[in-house]
């Protein structure tokens, strides 16, 4: 397959279908996004990385092209890292490890799928992922998430997305590539349950070595970086510096896929 072309598949797992696209050749790397995104997110990404890799993208069950199989429902970072398992199953059969990078809730989901499966994680970049619970103010924290989330339910989408700001120091959520716009479902369904999701770390820093923990050089003053602090900090990793914020890798690909393609280069497993 050409490095450029596109192969988009549907996968069936419990409860939904997903929308995945692959990329180049090469050791395979599955791009996870954040929860109100979709795989548009990493167009610019991808192509770049496709240059010496298999680039996996997927749209998170609910979210764009990944349809439930019936009512919305809270998601739960559990449900997307067996996703994330089944695919890597799909694309990967034979039981080889692969190589992971995950940002914002897809970061928890990388984490957890590590967890479960570290036979089939042979390298992980995680990004800023919104583990407030191992914060010291976690239950502030947790209560500002509460806050947006009944705003949502009496004065909507614009209203909540303006106090949800305050985790990016008062500005706008960044704008993002996408194929849908999966804002309210995130509100509705996502933002509870991936914020109060804590990484089990006692079960992780034995796999410590594997994993690579980063965060956003425009970010690093913005509340929704902190969690990464705590968890660099607990799994005995240094907190590496990526291009622009929290969305660096939609922003400013190009530098992007530099700094992460030399990360992984330097993971044992990359």
């Amino acid at each position: 397959m050409d490095r450029l072309e596109v192969d988009v598949g549907t996968l069936a797992v419990p409860g939904a279908t997903l929308h995945y696209e692959v990329r180049g050749t090469g050791p395979l790397l599955l791009l996870l996004c954040g929860g109100n995104s979709d795989a548009a997110v990493f167009d610019g990404l991808a192509p770049l990385l496709a240059a010496d890799h298999r680039v996996v993208t997927v749209d998170p069950r609910g979210n764009s092209r990944s349809r439930l199989d019936g009512p919305p429902v809270d998601q739960r970072i559990e449900a997307h890292a067996d996703d994330a398992y089944r695919l890597i199953e799909r694309l990967s059969p034979g039981g080889g490890p692969v190589r992971v990078f995950g940002s914002c809730s897809g970061g928890l989901t990388a984490l957890e799928l590590t967890r479960r499966h570290p036979e089939r994680v042979a390298a992980l970049v995680v990004h800023e992922p919104p583990a407030f619970g191992l914060l010291p103010d976690a239950a502030e924290r947790l209560a500002f998430i509460e806050g947006v989330y009944e705003t949502f339910r009496r004065d909507g989408v614009g209203a909540a997305m303006a106090d949800f700001s305050a985790l990016f120091g008062g500005r706008p959520a960044p704008e993002l590539p996408e194929a849908h716009d999966n804002t309210a479902f995130f509100l509705a369904h996502m933002l509870r349950p991936s914020t109060h999701f804590v990484p089990d770390v006692a079960a992780l820093t034995p796999l410590g070595d594997r994993i690579a923990v980063a965060g956003g050089r425009d970010s690093r003053t913005q509340a929704v970086h902190r969690p990464v602090e705590v968890l660099a900090e607990r799994l005995g990793r240094r907190l590496l510096e990526f291009p622009g914020g929290h969305v660096g890798y939609a922003k400013w690909p190009e530098e992007f896929a530099g700094v992460l393609r030399g990360v992984l280069a330097g993971l044992p497993g990359g």
